[in-house]
């Protein structure tokens, strides 16, 4: 097994990709050390989204707020406004949280410690195992999706998905080196990002083809099996966008908890199963009209389709919930992207 992992970080010595948040493992044996900072915004940007979706968020990020102290001394509003369009809002809420429990009790270090790290916000036991060996080179398991694949395929396991996640990370573990424990989690991560991709993997020129179970037993391609998902269900809801004659736009800020939370939007009904059901009282009396067309959005959980109205709103107008925001203080990059989609609709 350990044989493997030396196999594997001579692969990756080569062909590693290159990330902002890396240390490329050259720099890394010259004695550059990654920023435990940076390994961590990453992580938590990388939750459930892509690399490439990323990117341009963590240099936005790291340009603006270069330290943990920098981001824990940021304003609210002005970070989940720069996180808006990456989604799963809830980690940017986290991002905050954790950035000032490390300034607040650890002096603006991360602590190089597992059980450490799994006690700040918004850190769970992957994120502590990622942190831990790629920021600090501490031999910890890290699993990711492309870690479980690969796994699957190396010992041609068929037990599905999420029941199939103790064997993995076993797996996983039992590789897992003493020595530059973070450039191998990070290599067997870009061994399934680039070669044991979901489908048509690149056999012939893994650094495992040997040792590939699955690929003798002909069985790389349906693996790892997953138990099927059930059906997301549909939610309806309304969203009022109001404009007043001045050219301010009338928006509220969402609850904490919930989706969206702490997000900027339009004010609207609450999302439920049933059409008819939802309420539909906007926030200020006007003549509101209906925007034709819908917004469709898929959150985790379930899809959602929403009525658009529109209203051109008096100076008088004394909203019931939301405030106004100057036109020239409102930017629709500034809103998560379901609400983006709702101000393109009106645009249209």
């Amino acid at each position: 097994m350990r044989d493997l992992s030396a196999e594997l970080l001579g692969w990756y010595d080569v062909h590693a990709r290159k990330m902002p948040w890396r240390v490329p493992p050259a720099d890394k044996a010259a004695g550059v050390r990654p920023d435990p900072y940076a390994v961590w915004m990453s992580e938590i940007m990388l939750q459930q989204t892509t690399v490439a979706a990323v990117t341009a968020y963590f240099r936005a990020f790291i340009t603006r707020w270069p330290t943990v102290s920098d981001l824990a001394a940021a304003e609210d509003a002005d970070v989940m406004a720069a996180w808006a369009g990456l989604g799963y809002y809830a980690r940017a809420r986290n991002l905050l949280k954790c950035a000032r429990v490390v300034v607040k009790e650890h002096g603006g270090a991360f602590p190089a410690d597992h059980a450490a790290l799994l006690r700040l916000p918004g850190i769970g036991p992957y994120t502590a195992g990622a942190i831990a060996s790629i920021a600090f080179d501490l031999p910890h398991v890290v699993v990711d999706g492309n870690v479980e694949r690969v796994m699957a395929r190396l010992h041609d396991e068929h037990t599905p998905l999420p029941a199939a996640k103790p064997i993995l990370t076993a797996h996983a573990e039992a590789l897992t080196p003493a020595e530059r424990p973070g450039d191998y989690a990070q290599a067997v991560m870009d061994l399934g990002a680039t070669i044991c991709s979901p489908k048509s993997p690149a056999c012939g020129i893994c650094p495992w083809h040997a040792p590939c179970a699955a690929r003798v037993a002909g069985t790389a391609q349906d693996l790892p099996k997953k138990t099927p998902k059930q059906a997301k269900p549909v939610r309806h809801g309304t969203v009022y966008i109001g404009q007043r004659v001045d050219g301010a736009w009338l928006l509220e800020t969402r609850p904490d908890k919930g989706l969206l939370g702490g997000m900027l939007g339009w004010p609207g009904s609450d999302w439920v199963a049933a059409t008819g059901a939802r309420p539909t009282a906007p926030p200020v009396d006007a003549d509101w009209r209906m925007v034709p067309g819908e917004v469709r959005h898929t959150f985790t959980h379930f899809h959602l389709m929403l009525d658009v109205m529109i209203a051109a709103l008096p100076m008088t107008a004394d909203p019931d919930r939301g405030h106004f925001v100057p036109h020239e203080r409102f930017s629709p990059s500034d809103l998560p992207t379901v609400m983006r989609k709702a101000f393109d609709l009106t645009r249209k």
